[in-house]
This record gives C-alpha cells, sequence and structure tokens, in this order.
C-alpha cells in the first residue's frame, strides 16, 4: 500500500445507518455490566472475549426477537458489553450496508445471529492519522461470508464494510467494542483508491 498526496477535503460522506431503534438499553443475561474493567482494575476484555460474548448474545433468541427491525433501514440498541466495552444489537434490512469504515483504536468482534452477512476487510495496517487519500496494492481486499452463528474478531485501525446482500431477508448481529468507540472513520473507494470522507463522534450515533 503506498499514500499518495494529501488531497482537498472532501464534503463529509452520509452514514449508511439510517433511523435507530429507540428505547431503553436491551439487556442480555450474557452481558456483563459496562464499566467493569475502568472502575475495579479488572484486564481489558480481549478479541476472543468479545467475540464470546457477542456469541452468546447472539444465540438469545428472546434478546435477538427484541429487536425492532425496519424495512427501509437498520436499526440498532445497545447492550452491556463485558468489561467496560460497547456492544450493539444491529438490524440490518435487504439491501444495507455500512460502506468502509474502521474502529479507530479499538478492537472488536462481531457474530450474526440471524441472516447471513458479507464483510469485505483491507488485510493492511493503515497509517492512524495525516492523510485523506491512499492508494491500496494488489492483494490487499478480503472477502469473507458469515452465516447465522459465524463471526470474527479484529484489530485496531481494522478497515472493512459489513453488508446484508439479501433481496428478502433481514439480518441481524452482536457488535462488541473495546474501548468504547472514540470514533468511526467513514471511507469512499474508487478501485484501489481509498478516500477519508468523514470522522463520527459517539454523540453521532448515540
Amino acid at each position: 500500500m503506498s499514500v499518495s498526496a494529501p488531497s482537498p477535503a472532501s464534503p463529509p460522506a452520509s452514514s449508511a445507518a439510517v433511523p435507530a431503534a429507540s428505547g431503553d438499553p436491551a439487556k442480555s443475561g450474557v452481558a456483563a455490566k459496562s464499566g467493569v474493567a475502568a472502575k475495579s482494575g479488572v484486564a481489558a476484555p480481549t478479541q476472543a472475549e468479545l467475540l464470546a460474548f457477542a456469541r452468546r448474545a447472539a444465540a438469545d433468541a428472546d434478546l435477538i426477537a427484541s429487536l425492532p427491525l425496519d424495512p427501509e433501514g437498520r436499526t440498532w440498541v445497545r447492550l452491556e458489553g463485558p468489561g467496560g466495552s460497547e456492544a450493539w444489537l444491529i438490524g440490518w434490512p435487504p439491501g444495507s450496508g455500512t460502506g468502509w469504515h474502521d474502529h479507530a483504536d479499538s478492537v472488536g468482534a462481531f457474530v450474526t445471529a440471524a441472516g447471513e452477512l458479507k464483510e469485505h476487510a483491507l488485510a493492511a495496517r493503515l497509517p492512524t492519522d495525516g492523510w485523506r487519500t491512499l492508494e491500496l496494492t494488489d492483494g490487499v481486499d478480503r472477502e469473507r461470508r458469515l452465516a447465522t452463528g459465524q463471526g470474527r474478531a479484529f484489530g485496531r485501525h481494522h478497515v472493512h464494510e459489513v453488508l446484508n446482500e439479501s433481496a428478502d431477508r433481514h439480518a441481524v448481529s452482536v457488535h462488541a467494542y473495546y474501548p468504547p468507540l472514540p470514533r468511526i472513520r467513514r471511507y469512499s473507494r474508487s478501485g484501489p483508491i481509498l478516500r477519508l470522507e468523514q470522522v463520527e463522534r459517539p454523540e453521532d450515533w448515540q
């Protein structure tokens, strides 16, 4: 992967998510109370522990059924993640997706609870700051399909997009991140060119 010269700032890209479900955060019996790691000195949850939490939550049929689904856009409800992590239950209508993004300094995991999701990811570590446009080298693209019960964990600065390609079926998934997301960086892509379009803060999605 090579870095091109900085490009002029572009207008912000609109978020792929549309109006979220409202109401109290859903609580699953598998979820630990948030804030434990920060307050008690307990070690931060690992990627494996985040993935295990997401698997348990995804297997909770009552929790999954509690999520309101919208045919027009993604919906989400916040969960209590393990060890102070941030967790979300997300519904994906047919044809929806996130667009390219990363989760900055947070590690994470997600598991498909219903339907099937596809992930496009980059097997390359991007510079964290100070750029607007990157030219990706050949061979960095990865693709995986995650059917019901399947998931994955990922490290810091993982760049990906997640899609529900079904023409007629919702998907539902559970996601967990630690530390709680400080920001999400959104990108546009044209062939090998990846462009930073927008930086979102917690107040933009909570």
